[in-house]
């Protein structure tokens, strides 16, 4: 309990009375007997306040999981305790977690509403900011006593805990994944050639090519005819059929250190999940490793409840300026592949990466299809492309160009080699992702 406004309004016309009672009489008997007065009133509001008023049973309702950045509305029920007084006024404060936004709060209760109706229900709006476990620790509350002199704290123990997700409610609600690919700006891939998993056995129809004709098929339904002497251009021809190869495994490799900090890893973590996403749903099993900050490893599965698992073990991962090693990340998920994969490794690559990266590649590309991804250096191609207005603008042009011009030489001798590789905008991120996923995939080179 603490003092309130109204006490130190009080002291303070004490005081005022105490210095004009230091020079006149009547005025000193004034002063000594107000404040004879005022002590019991003061001591009755603090007892007043402590034993006299009810208390309170909060209650909180939110969902358990909630999507970054999405609006939560929070419903809070307070039940009056007792057939005791209410304060005269309540200051109420939920005390949320850091990691999400509110401006409702202190909020101002009325207590008539509690009198009348024994229960009181409000609502806000709560906004999480960031991905990871949150939690509610309780609920605050300031009663001030019916003469203001006092306010009490009081503290309820109303814990609540829950996850924020990436923002994937459309997923989650059952989006089709078509529209949503058309929203993002998905393109459309056309095959070329024929897949490589064997489908089914048709007659032939006109158009088909020839070289889908199985002639071993073709001959045993000539035989169980019984029609050898039919001219060849009445014959029955069977067609095999191939389809896209369903059973491919992908490992999503994100690098949480220094090398992708704030936006460019939320974009690169959101990418991941909807890619593994996409991929489950074309039948292919995912994988993900972290390194850098946070080193998980979540084993390659198949089915939409590994899309489950990969949200729960990579939600909550962050970037920190901690150094990050591609190479060892590389040399951990070879020990751990056992069988072809397409590796992404997202990353932002430098050009002492090509020395350091060179004799693993050619390990990974004996077995594996390996695809670098780095983000664009915005400030510096923005350096690279602006005129200098002085001298020392000229050297940091001239280092900016440098500096690009040496990743592109290092992306160009990749490429060279047989490697992949993708540079691309936060904000482009996940469209350029799932276009050279869906390329991969029906070019048929894993």
């Amino acid at each position: 309990m603490k003092p309130g406004r109204g006490l130190f309004i009080a002291a303070l016309i004490w005081l005022l009375f105490g210095a004009a009672a230091f020079f006149s009489q009547p005025v000193f008997l004034i002063w000594f007997l107000s404040g004879l007065s005022l002590l019991p009133l003061v001591l009755c509001d603090a007892l007043f306040l402590n034993f006299f008023t009810c208390r309170l049973k909060p209650t909180r309702e939110i969902p358990l999981t909630l999507a970054q950045g999405e609006p939560v509305e929070v419903r809070i029920t307070l039940q009056k305790e007792g057939p005791l007084f209410l304060p005269a006024v309540i200051l109420f404060f939920d005390l949320y977690p850091s990691s999400a936004d509110c401006e409702f709060f202190p909020a101002l209760l009325n207590p008539k509403l509690l009198k009348n109706k024994g229960s009181l229900v409000f609502t806000y709006t709560l906004i999480p900011r960031e991905r990871g476990p949150w939690n509610f620790s309780g609920m605050e509350f300031l009663f001030t006593s019916p003469l203001r002199f006092w306010r009490l704290k009081v503290f309820y123990d109303c814990p609540c805990r829950g996850r924020t997700y990436p923002d994937f409610k459309k997923l989650s609600a059952g989006t089709a994944l078509r529209g949503l690919m058309e929203q993002r700006g998905f393109k459309e891939i056309r095959q070329r050639g024929q897949g490589m998993e064997f489908r089914s056995l048709r007659d032939y129809q006109e158009g088909d090519s020839v070289r889908s004709i199985d002639w071993r098929a073709t001959s045993r339904s000539r035989r169980l005819d019984g029609a050898p002497g039919v001219p060849m251009a009445m014959q029955k021809f069977i067609i095999r059929e191939y389809q896209e190869e369903q059973d491919q495994q992908i490992l999503f490799i994100l690098d949480t250190g220094y090398r992708l900090q704030g936006p460019q890893f939320d974009s690169a973590l959101n990418g991941v999940l909807l890619l593994a996403y996409t991929a489950l749903k074309h039948g292919d099993a995912a994988a993900a490793l972290s390194f850098g900050t946070a080193e998980r490893w979540v084993p390659p599965r198949k089915g939409m409840s590994a899309f489950t698992l990969l949200m729960n073990r990579l939600y909550d991962l962050h970037s920190s300026p901690v150094p990050s090693s591609p190479f060892s990340a590389l040399e951990n998920a070879l020990s751990r592949l056992h069988r072809r994969s397409f590796i992404i490794l997202i990353s932002n690559f430098r050009e002492e990466d090509g020395e350091s990266l060179s004799w693993i590649l050619k390990r990974i590309q004996q077995r594996h299809l390996l695809l670098l991804v780095s983000f664009r250096e915005k400030e510096a191609e923005t350096l690279a492309h602006c005129s200098p207005a002085s001298a020392a603008d000229t050297l940091e042009t001239a280092a900016a160009f440098s500096y690009l011009a040496s990743r592109r030489r290092l992306y160009q001798s990749w490429e060279h080699r047989g490697l992949l590789t993708l540079e691309t905008s936060p904000e482009d991120f996940s469209s350029a992702l799932i276009n050279r996923y869906l390329e991969v995939k029906r070019s048929g080179r894993l």
